[in-house]
């Protein structure tokens, strides 16, 4: 059965948290609760347009998230979109399921006059990469951080 792909809403605040914080020990990294709450509340609100985030259910069960942020650019007249996390629970990988939430993003920028979307990963990461060459383009850029 595909997945549903749908606009986060407030009562999946506990299910995209167990998701976020999956995600986010991927990439060995911890936040304090106010911050969950924090992005959450921005995710969902129609105060912060430019914040967003789908999640993916099978089953009536959250399987996968994204979160993308649209931004001005210097390069360009509109704006971009950033795609900014991006995960899959282990045992719905390998379904399609990443593919569907990046395309929802894609379709989601497209509708907003924002088609340029773009996101970072690490090196390391190989199974999302093979994913990631067949929906984009690398790109040769390094990213440096403060």
């Amino acid at each position: 059965m595909a997945p549903v792909i749908r606009p986060l809403q407030n009562q999946d605040k506990a299910a995209w948290q167990k998701l976020w914080r999956a995600y986010l020990a991927f990439y060995e990294t911890t936040l304090d609760q106010s911050i969950y709450d924090t992005t959450f509340a921005r995710l969902t609100s129609p105060d912060h347009p430019h914040q967003n985030a789908f999640i993916a259910l099978q089953n009536d069960h959250a399987v996968g998230l994204v979160h993308y942020i649209y931004h001005a650019h210097n390069w360009r007249s509109e704006n971009v979109t950033y795609l900014q996390d991006l995960f899959t629970d282990p045992t719905a990988r390998g379904q399609g399921i990443g593919r569907d939430l990046i395309q929802a993003v894609y379709d989601a920028a497209d509708a907003n006059g924002t088609p340029t979307v773009y996101w970072l990963t690490q090196d390391f990461n190989a199974p999302a990469r093979q994913l990631y060459d067949r929906v984009a383009t690398l790109t040769p850029f390094v990213k440096y951080s403060r």
